[in-house]
């Protein structure tokens, strides 16, 4: 079975909404890179069991990814923040190079500051 590591993210979002059985066999699967043969053994269920548990659990998460999309905002934000954060990273070095103005380095400062807070908020 190929690991989809889309998973990773989307059980981030929505892992609160799986079984408890089908969020801790993704996270050995995904996050702890066990077997199918493995997590088996320790929940005492066969490999395909282990199997269709993931799989179930998988469509869950995919399909509270296609009705709220809440993965593809976050990574849509943080794109954007960081190519916001890449632009005042170039006005900064020309103003250092070019201006030396006062003004302009408080301006970075501010959106520096808000996009720190931005970032904590999108964690």
């Amino acid at each position: 079975m190929a690991k989809d590591m889309r998973i990773t993210l989307l059980l981030d979002f929505y892992g609160e909404l799986l079984t408890e059985k089908q969020r801790e066999a993704l996270e050995l699967y995904y996050n702890d890179d066990l077997s199918l043969g493995e997590i088996g053994a320790d929940f005492g269920i066969s490999r395909q069991g282990v199997r269709d548990n993931i799989k179930r659990a998988e469509a869950i998460l995919f399909e509270m990814e296609e009705k709220l999309g809440l993965a593809e905002k976050f990574s849509r934000i943080k794109t954007s923040l960081d190519s916001i954060r890449t632009q005042v990273d170039i006005i900064d070095q020309k103003n250092i190079k070019f201006y030396r103005s006062k003004d302009i380095n408080e301006s970075i400062k501010v959106i520096l500051s808000e996009l720190d807070a931005l970032d904590k908020l999108n964690e």
